[in-house]
């Protein structure tokens, strides 16, 4: 059953809520790189490609409470720390891959307009 256009994103609306949570470029990068298994902040940080240490840190949080991801703390010396993908993270593998693939398809075209439209502006 389809929805007029414009009530699934409600301000009220789970849906809205769902994409606030998900459409944070380091969201995406960190639950990706969580779907090979357990890594612990430094890893990750390695992964990301630019994410500052703070940065990781809240966005682990975000995804915490929201219960995308788990943190497990070993009681060791020096403490370790890793964060997994829970049941409901890895229901974001599928559409994080579509995302993926739709990027390395056409991301190059994406920059040639950007490229295109910032050469027009200065002309």
């Amino acid at each position: 059953m389809s929805s007029p256009a414009g009530i699934m994103f409600m301000s009220d609306c789970p849906a809205r809520t769902a994409i606030e949570v998900i459409a944070n470029k380091w969201t995406v990068v960190t639950l990706y790189a969580l779907a090979a298994g357990p890594k612990r902040h430094s890893e990750l940080v390695a992964l990301s490609g630019g994410i500052s240490r703070k940065v990781l840190t809240q966005t682990l949080r975000r995804l915490q409470s929201n219960g995308l991801i788990d943190r497990q703390r070993y009681a060791e010396v020096p403490p370790r720390v890793e964060y997994s993908l829970t049941p409901l993270g890895r229901t974001l593998q599928a559409p994080i891959a579509m995302l993926t693939e739709w990027a390395q398809t056409y991301g190059e075209a994406l920059v040639d307009f950007q490229e295109s439209t910032a050469a027009n502006q200065t002309n």
